[in-house]
């Protein structure tokens, strides 16, 4: 049975969300008769057009197994998600919106005088 998988790319400026592909595998293309008349089997393509439809940039379409190592979840020893909590280090952040408070203060008062 095929399998879906998401991979997130990195975002871009211009992004409003993240961007991804949407990668199926363990595919077995299937031959469909499409009506009485159809002498031979046609390969129809379920996934032409379905980046449009969901949004992702592409459909990468396998018959092979296809693992991607971001989607793997670590485990701990006993077979549970582990789990990460990670902080941030706002101290160059806050010097940077300082900064660029200071900046547009000193243009705005620039722009009065």
């Amino acid at each position: 049975m095929a399998r879906i998988q998401i991979l997130e790319l990195p975002e871009g400026a211009g992004d409003d969300r993240p961007p991804f592909i949407l990668v199926v595998d363990q595919y077995q293309p299937q031959r469909y008769v499409l009506g009485p008349c159809d002498e031979q089997p046609q390969t129809v393509n379920p996934f032409e057009g379905l980046a449009n439809q969901v949004g992702a940039r592409a459909v990468l379409v396998f018959e092979e197994t296809i693992d991607i190592p971001a989607n793997e979840v670590p485990v701990d020893p006993d077979g549970y998600p582990v789990r990460l909590h990670v902080e941030g280090d706002f101290d160059q952040f806050r010097e940077q919106v300082k900064a660029e408070i200071a900046k547009a203060q000193a243009d705005l008062r620039g722009g009065l005088k």
